[in-house]
């Protein structure tokens, strides 16, 4: 849907339609992984379809890195854009919201709306900052079970999502296998690769050598967003494919001045990039991006354990989709999973799809992802 399309104050056919985002509020402290501790947390979600009266419908959905609880439909009528995974989520979609219920919510240390380092500390009344206590993948997941615990469900009927919201995925799968019947991990793996740390590293640096970054105690209407900008452009860049990028921009030019050289944006490619850059310090926090993607770098679904103790926790079937043009998660990562999952003599699928889109594959329509998640939700 593109901006000059009108929208309707009618519900459109497979369209969750408009929706608005609830906060869970926990008045209990919480404990991190790491140790650190906060005296309460917010999860800021959205919910699609109804609770059943067995309340045994319930989908959860993870988010990725720079998505949010915003997952389908739309919020009002001047905003326009609808959800990050609307194409598969409403009635008659793969996530068919006429016959499950759907959570959706934004992890803990992120920016919109949830708990992070851009929120008010109660106890100082000052931002956290780098106060903020170190951040893992658990500490997200167990946030959300306090969710589903609030809304009183006692096991969903699945666990999905991609990227980061594939490691979620998993550690569901690992720590709370008695309360999913099932889990789709779509583009993760088991653990980052040095190369993946190695982009997040850069991307963190673009952002603390910021002057504007002043140890994370920064204006946040004048912020490091020229380390948040250029930490994006490459983080972009490792989302796609180059035959992804080849189709889409080749060496398309825009018209400049070819007299002098201003090396200002002078290729399709580059115009694309700073636009992704521009959007995303509008709706992006530096220091959320910093924990989030070192939450990332330090999962490890084995724990530096033998695989086959981790897998032993995992009691619940799943279903692993890697896709084959992933450079920043490749197949064989997926893979790996799931051969473990095997090896250990668990129920699982691993599904490997040729999109060429790179990573964000996942968040692409393609008729086979989604005749593939519709087929494992209804078996």
């Amino acid at each position: 849907m593109n901006d000059s399309e009108p929208i309707s104050n009618a519900v459109d056919e497979g369209e969750v339609g408009f929706v608005d985002f609830h906060d869970f509020v926990s008045r209990a402290p919480f404990h991190f992984e790491f140790g650190g501790v906060i005296p309460e947390l917010t999860l800021r979600y959205e919910t699609y379809g109804q609770l059943n009266k067995e309340k045994n419908n319930a989908i959860l959905i993870c988010h990725a890195l720079t998505g949010d609880h915003h997952c389908a439909g739309v919020h009002d009528i001047n905003e326009r854009k609808r959800g990050w995974w609307n194409f598969m989520v409403g009635p008659g979609k793969p996530i068919d919201t006429t016959r499950y219920f759907v959570i959706c919510s934004n992890v803990l240390g992120g920016c919109q709306g949830s708990t992070g380092p851009n929120t008010i500390n109660p106890e100082t009344g000052k931002r956290y900052d780098l106060d903020f206590p170190k951040l893992t993948v658990r500490d997200m997941v167990r946030a959300q079970v306090l969710l589903v615990d609030s809304l009183g469900i006692n096991k969903l009927h699945a666990v999905i999502g991609g990227s980061m919201g594939g490691m979620q995925t998993l550690q569901w799968a690992k720590d709370y296998s008695e309360r999913v019947d099932r889990y789709i991990a779509l583009a993760c793996g088991a653990r980052h690769s040095a190369q993946t740390i190695a982009f997040n590293e850069t991307g963190r640096q673009a952002i603390m050598r910021d002057p504007k970054w002043n140890q994370g105690a920064y204006d946040p209407e004048d912020g490091p967003f020229g380390g948040l900008s250029v930490a994006r452009m490459m983080a972009h860049i490792t989302y796609l494919s180059d035959v992804g990028l080849e189709n889409k921009f080749g060496r398309k030019r825009k018209e400049v001045d070819k007299s002098k050289e201003d090396f200002d944006v002078e290729f399709e490619v580059e115009s694309y990039l700073h636009y992704q850059a521009q959007s995303f310090i509008t709706r992006f926090d530096a220091n959320s991006y910093l924990y989030l993607t070192k939450a990332l770098d330090r999962f490890d679904l084995f724990e530096g354990e033998e695989p086959e103790k981790t897998i032993d926790k995992i009691k619940v079937p799943g279903l692993v989709v890697g896709f084959d043009s992933d450079w920043l998660y490749p197949p064989q990562g997926n893979r790996e999973v799931v051969e473990h999952l095997l090896r250990g003599g668990k129920e699982a699928s691993y599904v490997e799809l040729s999109i060429d889109y790179g990573h964000d594959s996942f968040l692409v329509q393609s008729p086979d992802l989604y005749q593939l998640i519709q087929t494992y939700l209804n078996f």
